[in-house]
């Protein structure tokens, strides 16, 4: 006999109805009905009824025991009368008559119920996430988390891919976050630094030879957290091709994630490749944003050609002036009462804007009636010719962002497309809509500094190779730069890589990197690529945001197993904690902290 179980809680049927069965589990509910005391069972498997006569000698043992708590029983399997019957539950037409039971682990008092799905502080959460994962809800995200990786790894493998590891402990590098850095003991002063992404090694690997890499890849960045990245640690699809263009890294990884998202969808409609190409300059004048909720179907328009010379001088002066006005579309909102453009231009204020202008087309006259506070400036050919670029008809209205500078125009356009296209009720729910954001400016100004910086990978191939770095503006110059967004978020960033060492001297160099700088942070890669290096290019979709757009959530910790906070804090096991000053010693390191508050420099 087995001694633990000979079922799990999750697979008795009606078929095993009249044996023996033996379980073990944890406690999940208790319903005492007097004469009867029913114990739901749970395991990793699913819920299993029990129940215990009051004649039982168990039944003292069963009455006393706490939820959660671990114990194996053993018993007749019975079919439920047909009014009991759990239709919600596989289990659901059998119980468990206990005849014996043993307590192998009794719980303490809990600090959360774990058989409810009401939301509790996170920081306790946290804190208990050995019972935070034993609810329904965070058990089938991490379970969903392995399957979706499982999956990944077989489509990748039949795209002809292969599986490598890259080191851990390895050397900074510019990733556009901060490194966590591992101090030698080997090498005193000196430091290691946990890798932000594999970069340089899958591209060496190219170099190398093997054609098509991949790897469910740790990352290490030392960033704040938010909703959608977790601080510390996350998981990527890194994946590398050699002898490609754009198109090819496309056409490789597009199967991979369509197919994925239509497995692990739940019937959602799914974006079949080949997924749309849009410009970056274009997402930002269409939808404010390079990371577009296409379930939106909300497109932007410029139209200062419409106010410029025209008597409402705010946009005109400002048109004048070389600034933006980009309309919003809102299709139906001229059925909306007064109210809700007054929310509409409450919640501008609130994000900095003087409000949002708006018009509003009535149906009559086909249309040609327009009100709003803006309407009055601008004569009907005018009107017309602003309801054609923004394309409105009777019955809608459209909205109005204005700025003299355009990322900032587009920033606010972007957050109102959002928040009209939820207060309208435009936003699909059905659906995972991708597309690719492709020819990302190579190079940006610091706003601070007034330096020119890299803007996306700096491994990146320029758009029109060595003769666009010597002879164009810095700032016109385009990448081989990509990333793939579904339903406005970013899964992933990737390039055709720059493997030519003098166009790569000359791409730093314009970002201020000297030569010697270039030698020092990244001869490994640069002396490699001197003794010939294929054409190659990937991405790295990230694992933890595609769980979280399948889960249905939009905290990503509900989709990792063990997460920090978002001061980057593990609760659960203490960490960062101190270090004994015997081990500082033995790596050569003195701390020279700040101190506390209220407390003096000494």
């Amino acid at each position: 006999m087995q001694a633990y179980r000979t079922h799990n809680c999750g697979q008795l049927r009606p078929s095993d109805a009249g044996r023996s069965a033996t379980l073990s589990g944890w406690v999940h509910r208790k319903r005492d009905h007097g004469h009867l005391l029913f114990i739901d069972l749970r395991d990793h498997y699913g819920l299993t009824q029990c129940v215990i006569d009051s004649a039982s000698p168990n039944f003292a043992a069963a009455e006393g025991v706490r939820l959660e708590s671990v114990i194996t029983v053993r018993g007749e399997v019975a079919r439920r009368s047909p009014e009991t019957v759990n239709p919600k539950l596989a289990t659901g037409e059998v119980e468990l008559a206990v005849s014996e039971l043993t307590v192998l682990s009794e719980a303490e008092p809990l600090p959360f119920p774990v058989n409810s799905d009401a939301d509790y502080p996170e920081e306790t959460r946290l804190r208990y996430r050995f019972l935070d994962l034993r609810r329904e809800a965070v058990h089938a995200n991490i379970m969903l988390r392995s399957r979706v990786i499982a999956s990944i790894r077989r489509r990748m493998q039949e795209q002809g891919f292969t599986e490598f590891q890259t080191p851990i402990l390895t050397a900074s590098s510019p990733e556009g976050a901060r490194d966590y850095l591992v101090p030698s003991r080997l090498h005193p002063g000196e430091f290691y630094a946990l890798p932000q992404a594999p970069q340089q090694f899958k591209q060496l690997l190219m170099v190398s030879g093997f054609d098509r890499y991949f790897q469910i890849a740790p990352c290490f960045r030392d960033e704040a957290g938010r909703a959608d990245r977790s601080p510390g640690e996350f998981y990527q699809l890194d994946f590398e091709m050699s002898f490609v263009t754009q198109e090819d890294v496309f056409a490789a990884i597009e199967p991979v994630i369509a197919g994925v998202f239509e497995e692990f969808g739940r019937g959602r409609e799914v974006t079949k490749p080949p997924f749309p190409r849009i410009g970056y300059e274009e997402a930002q004048l269409k939808y404010g944003s390079d990371k577009p909720d296409l379930r939106n179907p909300i497109v932007m328009t410029e139209v200062g050609e419409v106010f410029r010379g025209s008597g409402f001088a705010v946009f005109s002066n400002l048109v004048e002036q070389g600034g933006v006005v980009r309309a919003l579309p809102a299709p139906g909102a001229a059925a909306r009462p007064r109210s809700f453009f007054d929310k509409l231009n409450d919640w501008a204020r609130g994000e900095g804007a003087p409000g949002l202008g708006y018009i509003v087309f009535g149906e009559g006259d086909g249309g040609a009636e327009a009100r709003g506070p803006i309407a009055k400036f601008l004569d009907q050919a005018r009107l017309d010719r602003l309801r054609a670029l923004a394309g409105v008809g009777p019955g809608d209205a459209v909205f109005f962002v204005a700025d003299r500078d355009k990322a900032a125009a587009a920033k606010l356009a972007g957050a109102a497309r959002t928040r009209i296209g939820g207060e309208l009720g435009l936003i699909a729910q059905d659906a995972y809509r991708f597309c690719w954001i492709v020819d990302f400016p190579m190079y940006e100004r610091n706003e601070e500094t007034g330096q020119i910086e890299f803007s996306h990978n700096p491994f990146s191939m320029p758009q029109g190779g060595l003769e666009a770095l010597e002879t164009k503006d810095p700032l016109t110059i385009k990448a081989f730069q990509y990333d793939i967004v579904c339903n406005g978020v970013e899964l992933s960033s990737g390039a055709i890589r720059n493997h030519r060492p003098d166009i790569m001297y000359k791409a730093f160099a314009i970002a201020g990197y000297s030569k010697e700088d270039v030698e020092s942070r990244f001869g490994g890669m640069l002396n490699a690529f001197k003794y010939g290096a294929p054409p190659h290019g990937g991405s790295a979709p990230g694992i933890d945001r595609i769980v979280m757009l399948l889960a249905d959530t939009v905290n990503i910790r509900e989709v990792i197993a063990f997460p920090m906070n978002q001061q980057a804090q593990d609760l659960l096991m203490q960490a960062p904690s101190p270090v004994p000053p015997a081990r500082l010693k033995e790596l050569h390191l003195r701390l020279d902290l700040a101190p506390a508050k209220g407390q003096k420099e000494r």
